[in-house]
């Protein structure tokens, strides 16, 4: 045992310094949720197969195809099952985007689509007995 210590003074340590050295993400890495608004239809087949109920699909004009996606990064298993599920290809998962840390939930939920929207989603949820 003394001899494993002894040269375990002497090795460089086998751990690296996150923060502030970085590495590339491995190939096919499963981050972030992306959803584009433009070419969704608002079928929902998203929304009922997702294991993990992370996703909220909320209708503001079904008309004129005016959907918001209310995202729950917390709740996401990244299993990519919505990605699959979306006939429309509205829906991907980032590659680039997988440090997702945070001391709060409220960074947790994400709100995609059209600006005025979600304005007018978020103004309507803050109104006293919505």
């Amino acid at each position: 045992m003394f001899g494993n210590i002894l040269r375990s003074l002497f090795k460089k340590p086998a751990t690296e310094n996150y923060p502030f050295v970085r590495k590339d993400a491995p190939a096919a890495l499963r981050g972030k949720l992306f959803y584009d608004p433009e070419k969704c239809t608002g079928c929902q087949l998203c929304i009922k197969d997702c294991p993990a109920d992370a996703i909220e699909l909320i209708v503001v004009d079904k008309v004129n195809k005016r959907f918001v996606m209310r995202y729950h990064m917390d709740r996401c298993t990244f299993c990519d099952q919505c990605v699959q599920s979306c006939r429309f290809n509205c829906l991907n998962l980032s590659d680039e985007q997988w440090e997702m840390a945070s001391l709060s939930r409220t960074p947790m939920e994400v709100y995609y689509g059209r600006d005025e929207d979600i304005k007018f989603l978020l103004e309507k949820a803050a109104q006293p007995g919505a």
